[in-house]
């Protein structure tokens, strides 16, 4: 499969209907793939399946792709937010994943027209997520993959963390040393679902976005991999028995 034939792959609904205007309208080379026989495609659906050879680099998503970080999270904010009359249901703190901590205090603030300070809402949060992180744990199936693809691909990791969190989460899970690369919010002008991230992490690796998969569990993510150029698998099946 050359790497031009790739593009939003994912065990989800990604393919052609997923390039929008702006990319139409900007230029921007999008990759698309087919999808002959079964087997071919076999990777896309099963961390278990050989990659195929075109695919040089591997870029992890961490939070809720490499390590089980959500339950943590959540319960940050729930804390955080204590006291100040805003309301963050489950459901809605899962469709914001990806999303720089910062902007969801911002945004909850303006929703709610409270007076609370997203600069102390945000901190008290990251203070609870701190102190929660010895309670994270890998999740095994990415984690496996990225495992058997080491010394064959090159890998890395682009998270919309910071580095003060994201590398401390990847040591408490014994993962620092199987990424040679890791790219955080502190690193890029623009989190995701810009593709800043994942352009950064390809060009660390010395390679071309056609030659990287990103491995995504957030809506926010899938938009930036696209906008990279990127192929992208969503790895939420894998987790919820397909």
């Amino acid at each position: 499969m050359p790497p031009d034939r790739l593009r939003c792959v994912s065990a989800g609904l990604c393919d052609a209907r997923n390039s929008t205007g702006a990319d139409r309208e900007s230029g921007r080379r999008i990759y698309t793939m087919s999808m002959p026989a079964a087997v071919e495609n076999r990777w896309i659906t099963d961390p278990d399946a050989p990659l195929p050879p075109e695919i040089r680099g591997l870029i992890f998503d961490c939070d809720g792709t490499l390590v089980d970080t959500m339950g943590v999270h959540y319960r940050a904010w729930l804390k955080a937010l204590e006291g100040t009359g805003i309301a963050l249901p489950e459901d809605r703190f899962y469709s914001l994943a990806g999303a720089p901590t910062i902007k969801i205090a911002e945004m909850l603030v303006r929703e709610a027209g409270s007076a609370a300070s997203p600069a102390a809402i945000t901190q008290c949060k990251e203070e609870h997520y701190i102190a929660g992180i010895p309670q994270i744990r890998e999740l095994a199936v990415v984690v496996g993959l990225a495992r058997r693809e080491r010394g064959r691909r090159k890998l890395a990791v682009a998270s919309g963390g910071f580095h003060h969190v994201v590398d401390r989460q990847l040591a408490v899970s014994g993962l620092t040393e199987l990424f040679p690369v890791v790219i955080c919010a502190d690193d890029v002008a623009h989190g995701k679902p810009a593709p800043d991230s994942f352009l950064e992490a390809a060009a660390r690796m010395g390679l071309m976005p056609a030659e990287c998969v990103v491995y995504e569990d957030a809506q926010l993510g899938f938009q930036a991999a696209r906008a990279a150029g990127m192929a992208v698998v969503d790895v939420r099946p894998w987790y919820q028995g397909g």
